[in-house]
């Protein structure tokens, strides 16, 4: 998908997300410990269910709202689905298995006509997307994939492969080509935080001066990420850069790196294109981004669905849908109009 493309879609979801009144960019991501779900409702009364009548609500769950990314994604879904005559609720499972399995039953029980679902872990959430699958509820994925596929009707995924190859190359350029590093994992759970960290070293591994004397795992969340860093710092004085699977981490080291006065000699890369992320590189405390289409993707996941509520397909040859990231640094960070939104 090229860029303009990219750029107009989100665009387009984004204005949507405005209309619903999604216009925040605080992102001081919390812990992601087991909580309980939260959701609202919007759209029209309509429950009919059957795929030959129209309206009926589509639950959307997503991961935790208090970090931007999330909530794009549900906002953007919901505001989709209530554009094309449904009523929609967003909810979130914290990527905590068992609250994810507990909003999958009351999606069921709700008599949801569809579920868009970002799922809380490659490997168990499976099982809930079976379970709505065999209430009749056709499920679509969104941003994270299931390690087994033919399950859900659709997953629609950034292109992390292609985006962790462009963040690496970029890294470089502004770190340099020798010295130590080390490097912020995200959820192990979640097939994203390998792929990113494996792209990653498919790219800095092409530079034999480059070494990563220490990687943390800190679950895409920013106070983690600011508490891994520390530690890092601790052991490792005399790093010259820090590459982080998402930008909430990033910012998170950034703080770290602030408090201990090295900010200026130890440049840090992210990835999402969240707001705080794009402030931090127009202020130039964060070198570079990675967009991920999270607008265009949590858009298409419910035109997908309404497709195939109305006629029995998704109207996409492939169940797995990849979608190009978007290189965002201080040379074009001014086309970057709104949440997650790069207009060329």
């Amino acid at each position: 998908m090229s860029q303009k493309k990219i750029g107009v879609l989100a665009t387009g979801a984004i204005v949507a997300l405005t209309i619903a009144g999604c216009g925040s960019s605080s992102s001081a991501a919390k812990s992601s410990g087991k909580g309980s779900a939260s959701s609202t409702s919007s759209g029209s009364s309509s429950s009919a269910t059957g795929s030959t009548k129209k309206g009926g609500l589509i639950s959307i769950i997503v991961n935790d709202p208090s970090n931007p990314f999330w909530l794009t994604e549900g906002n953007v879904a919901k505001a989709e689905a209530v554009k094309l005559g449904y009523t929609a609720n967003v909810s979130a499972s914290k990527g905590d298995l068992n609250t994810e399995s507990n909003l999958v039953d009351t999606a069921i029980a709700n008599k949801s006509r569809a579920l868009i679902l970002d799922p809380a872990n490659a490997t168990g959430s499976v099982g809930n997307v079976k379970k709505a699958e065999a209430a009749g509820i056709p499920v679509f994925l969104v941003n994270a994939e299931i390690d087994t596929p033919g399950v859900a009707k659709a997953q629609l995924i950034s292109n992390n492969a292609q985006g962790a190859a462009l963040g690496a190359q970029q890294w470089v350029k502004d770190v340099g080509q020798k010295g130590n590093y080390v490097e912020l994992y995200g959820l192990p759970t979640d097939n994203n935080a390998a792929i990113r960290s494996d792209g990653y070293a498919a790219v800095l591994g092409q530079y034999p001066g480059l070494k990563k004397v220490a990687q943390q795992t800190a679950n895409w969340i920013r106070t983690q990420g600011h508490d891994k860093m520390q530690s890092m710092l601790q052991a490792h004085p005399n790093i010259i850069g820090v590459i982080s699977g998402n930008d909430e981490m990033a910012l998170g080291a950034i703080a770290a790196l602030k408090e201990a006065g090295k900010l200026n000699s130890i440049k840090v890369g992210g990835f999402d294109g969240s707001p705080d992320a794009v402030a931090a590189i127009k202020s130039g405390e964060l070198q570079y981004t990675v967009l991920q289409p999270v607008a265009t993707f949590a858009q298409k996941a419910v035109e997908e669905a309404d497709e195939y509520l109305k006629t029995g397909k998704t109207g996409s040859a492939v169940e797995k849908q990849s979608f190009n990231c978007i290189l965002i640094t201080k040379a074009n960070v001014s086309k970057m109009t709104g949440p997650f939104t790069y207009t060329p």
